[in-house]
């Protein structure tokens, strides 16, 4: 036998630990069986036809200028959409499922009106088992769906009065009520199918009447991180029926209970636990267990996952409990399922698998890190800062490969009345500071040498980036020496290096957040000389703007900066009013009044200024008197007590 190597027999070294061998071999078996033996077999596909070659040319073309949006008005767009449409009627469900031409029907979905989405919507009805199961039109039905949401919320809210409606109206609660009839003998298979599972997750959500997120944002529930990179590739801008939930009737209701009630019959405890795990159902499972508490306070997917909360150790669920903690889908299932869990059954599984191994899942980095991270969050004080006292004396070590544990340990402690404060920031100042007044907490947390930071090919910044970014952000704002040690940093970098830094996607924000007032002057004079001569071509930029904006606070009681500032945009105003970001800082720095009226200008600043900084009352000889007046009836009120009461009330006015 050849030597095991790599990623997957260490995976499997963590996975059977001190020597665990889980005896449930579903984990290593497929989840076919759960779904059932024929699932495959049972999947609906449905040809509907080709699309001809001069229909082609026309569709495409339809899509370009769709893409293009180089309409005069929202008229002439709407009357352009109401034209494909009647080009494309009865020819729906052939588009749809064509790879170009799927596109254009999302468009039209998108851009359609009220009455023209219902059309859409029932030319679909009778094939959407079909179509959620298809690549390219699942994305289509998933669009309309989330449309759908919103439609039935502006009928429930403004319902048509009886006359206005003909004799074939439906409403579109009914037309949505009619696609649940249709697709729910199917929600069995849906579950581990890799396109329909995505519109199952999405049926969940509109019928809890929960958020239902962008296509294209991060950690989306809805997509998988493959399919966010496609959807931005494509450039379809999401309008705005996203990113936000919708008021539901109380059929909804009935009909997500009777979803869970569906899904819950067609699994026992081994199928809930391999759809735990399984990469396609888990996410699916996670959503059950979120919204299932709406309409079944037994929550019935957790009892099925986890045993309730008054039995004790399970050797069953102990093997199942180990394999989540080891696996990245299972730990990732966990972590989530526990967010919007009641306390106690976290609690019971914290006692029984977890409080007596913290450091050592803390130091998972891709599994039971991100669990012990979550219960933090999620647990009780007592058991909280029993983590706590685990976890911040190793905060160094496990830092060097999972910054966000870092995070985490700050967030619980500030959580927890700033548990063990003092203790977090010694130990990241050893971190971070080695040696006396040597540091590079630029390098040892952003790892500027191997960023993306002055490269020429417009590349984004990595998902790392900004994890870095922000966790320096967090310790910004922790303790004031972090400030201190950044803007030393900062100062230190190349004129170049720091200006690059503005005009960065991730790290600019990192400059702006150092831009505080409070910092000391002398460090403020040093920042505001590197930016002189860029300030108009950062005014110019999307990123490097906001740092402009900024300085206007941070040259308080500077006014020989904030002066200099504002004669570079007027000297290259034309450049600073032909771009939309420069118009932003030249509104913002008050820049018409400047040119305009110098002296309301200047006044405006000292009226901030003031605000700010409110001058002290001067001392008087009236001033004086008032308070020996005050404390001579202070005395004489004290001397009306007894001794003992009398050293308590000296006492707490010392304190005070």
């Amino acid at each position: 036998m050849g030597k095991v190597r790599g990623r997957r027999a260490q995976k499997s070294q963590d996975k059977h630990e001190g020597g665990f061998e889980p005896e449930l071999k579903v984990f290593d078996e497929p989840v076919q069986q759960a779904a059932g033996e024929n699932a495959s077999h049972s999947e609906p596909n449905t040809f509907f036809g080709l699309v001809d070659s001069s229909e082609l040319d026309y569709f495409k073309q339809a899509e370009s200028t769709l893409n293009a949006n180089a309409f005069e008005n929202d008229d002439d767009r709407a009357g352009f959409v109401t034209s494909v449409l009647e080009e494309a009627k009865g020819k729906e469900l052939k588009l749809v499922t064509n790879q170009i031409c799927s596109k254009l029907m999302e468009r039209l979905i998108l851009n359609a009106t009220d009455e023209q989405l219902k059309q859409i919507f029932k030319s679909f009805d009778g094939h959407f088992v079909s179509l959620i199961h298809q690549k390219y039109s699942s994305h289509c039905v998933e669009t309309l769906l989330v449309r759908t949401a919103a439609l039935v919320e502006k009928e429930l809210l403004n319902p048509f009065p009886q006359a206005d409606m003909g004799d074939d109206y439906i409403s579109m609660e009914n037309l949505f009520l009619f696609f649940l009839s249709e697709v729910r003998p199917f929600v069995k298979e849906m579950i581990v199918h890799q396109y329909a599972s995505h519109t199952l997750r999405l049926i969940i959500l509109i019928l809890a009447g929960s958020e239902l997120p962008s296509t294209t944002m991060a950690n989306s529930t809805l997509r998988s991180k493959k399919s966010k990179i496609a959807r931005k590739m494509i450039v379809i801008v999401d309008n705005e029926d996203f990113n936000r939930s919708f008021q539901i009737p109380s059929s909804f209701k009935s009909e997500l209970k009777h979803l869970i009630d569906t899904l819950k019959a067609s699994m026992d405890r081994r199928a809930a636990r391999e759809f735990a795990i399984h990469k396609i159902a888990s996410p699916v499972l996670q959503l059950l267990i979120q919204v299932e508490g709406l309409v079944d306070r037994d929550r019935p997917f957790w009892h099925l996952v986890f045993l309730k909360d008054n039995e004790e150790k399970d050797p069953q669920e102990e093997g199942f409990m180990e394999y989540v903690l080891s696996d990245a889908v299972g730990s990732h299932f966990f972590e989530n399922a526990i967010k919007n869990q009641r306390v106690k059954y976290v609690e019971r599984l914290y006692k029984l698998y977890i409080s007596n191994r913290v450091l050592k899942l803390a130091k998972r980095d891709t599994t039971g890190s991100y669990v012990i991270q979550s219960l933090l969050k999620k647990l009780k004080q007592n058991e909280a800062r029993q983590m706590l006292n685990e976890l911040i004396p190793e905060m160094s070590m496990l830092m060097n490969s999972n910054l966000e544990m870092g995070q985490s340990i700050i967030d619980a402690s500030a959580l927890h009345h700033d548990y063990k404060r003092a203790q977090i920031i010694e130990e990241l100042a050893k971190k971070y500071t080695p040696k006396e007044n040597e540091s590079d907490i630029l390098e040892s947390v952003l790892q500027l040498s191997g960023s993306t930071l002055g490269n020429t090919r417009d590349d984004w910044p990595t998902a790392e980036e900004r994890r870095r970014s922000l966790f320096l952000e967090k310790l910004i704002d922790f303790d004031p020496r972090f400030l201190k040690l950044t803007v030393d940093n900062l100062l230190s970098l190349p004129k170049e290096r720091l200006i690059q830094m503005c005009f960065h996607g991730v790290f600019s924000h990192v400059v702006e957040n150092v831009l505080k007032p409070e910092l000391d002057i002398i460090y403020r004079r040093r920042l505001l000389n590197q930016f002189q001569g860029e300030i108009v071509n950062m005014a110019c930029n999307s990123y490097a703007s906001h740092i402009v904006d900024r300085l206007w606070s941070f040259t308080l009681k500077l006014n020989m900066y904030k002066e200099r500032i504002a004669k570079e945009l007027v000297d290259q105003k034309e450049k600073v009013k032909e771009s939309i970001y420069g118009r932003l800082v030249w509104k913002n720095w008050k820049m018409e009044l400047y040119m305009r009226k110098r002296h309301d200008w200047n006044f405006a600043i000292k009226e901030e200024e003031f605000e700010k900084f409110p001058p002290k009352a001067p001392v008087t000889e009236e001033t004086t008197d008032k308070a020996e007046s005050k404390k001579r009836k202070d005395n004489l009120q004290l001397s009306s007590h007894t001794p003992e009461t009398k050293k308590q009330k000296i006492r707490g006015r010392n304190r005070k």
